[in-house]
């Protein structure tokens, strides 16, 4: 494993960690559960053992971090899954393992830095990759690199306000994430259809399902119309959809293409991310090399 570069993916429910070469190409590669009630410091632990385990002895010669939220050096803003995960100093804890250099990032943003590099977004400057999961995020490139903002918060459309919110994140809502988000839709479902229905299950069921195909459509309706204006503002070439909804991106591509085809001046193709499911491991890769 020596010459090879380490990827840690941290998220609400699953870590996932990775070696790679510095093309990006994985060798080696294991999951664990987050226990997020177990609190913050047992998944790092359990995070860099793992690691260890796939360095088989060897150090590596770079290691990428992500995590949700905005990663500042002392403490993690606007993650709030895991209990104490706030207060963690991510790449200190990291750099006491590993004397390599160390990179961390935004899972999201760095799932679009890997698009941008290796996946759909190749060659396509302006683009942007959302990410449609239990949260909804999105990364823009520009000239290559993924833009951060200010305050590392760029693309944090979950926070985006809809119809009839007019507070936000100053009253500890997330408007567009509470609306499309995956918990949100599940939760939605569950109470439209009196028994508990994830949101993939939701994208399945709304193929015969009048209920279902209802909550789906208003869904679609409103996350649609924020990617148009997400699309005017930035006049990206392509959009690169991936995240853990994807699954059903056979219903959400249409939606979103039939949109920003009567919506927006240059319409962007919309495409499906190379890396749906593991983006945010392959941007750790990509930070580290």
């Amino acid at each position: 494993m020596s010459g090879f570069v380490l990827g840690i993916d941290f998220g609400g429910t699953k870590v996932a960690v990775g070696v790679a070469d510095r093309a990006g190409n994985l060798v080696r590669q294991a999951r664990l559960d987050t226990e997020a009630e177990l609190g913050a410091g047992q998944v790092v632990s359990r995070a860099l053992a793992a690691a260890r385990d796939l360095l088989d002895g060897a150090e590596p010669a770079a290691v990428g971090v992500v995590s949700p939220g905005i990663v500042l050096p002392e403490k993690i803003l606007l993650a709030p899954n895991v209990p104490g995960w706030e207060n963690l100093r991510l790449h200190d804890l990291v750099a006491a393992e590993f004397a390599a250099p160390i990179t961390v990032g935004t899972d999201v943003k760095a799932a679009g830095l890997a698009e941008a590099r290796w996946g759909a977004l190749a060659g396509a400057d302006p683009a942007v990759f959302l990410s449609l999961g239990t949260g909804i995020a999105a990364a823009l490139v520009v000239g290559g690199r993924v833009l951060t903002g200010a305050n590392g918060a760029a693309g944090e459309i979950g926070y985006h306000l809809v119809a009839g919110v007019d507070e936000g994140f100053a009253s500890g809502a997330a408007p567009l994430e509470d609306v499309v988000g995956g918990r949100a839709l599940g939760l939605r479902a569950s109470a439209a259809l009196g028994r508990p229905v994830t949101a993939a299950e939701l994208f399945a069921l709304a193929r015969r399902d009048p209920a279902a195909k209802e909550l789906v459509s208003q869904a679609l309706d409103e996350l649609s119309r924020h990617v148009a204006n997400l699309a005017i503002t930035l006049d990206p070439r392509r959009i690169a959809v991936g995240g853990g909804l994807s699954g059903s991106n056979d219903v959400i591509l249409p939606a979103l293409r039939d949109r920003l085809a009567h919506a927006v001046p240059f319409p962007p193709e919309v495409v499906a991310a190379r890396f749906p499911h593991d983006g945010a491991l392959r941007g750790a890769i990509a930070l580290a090399g």
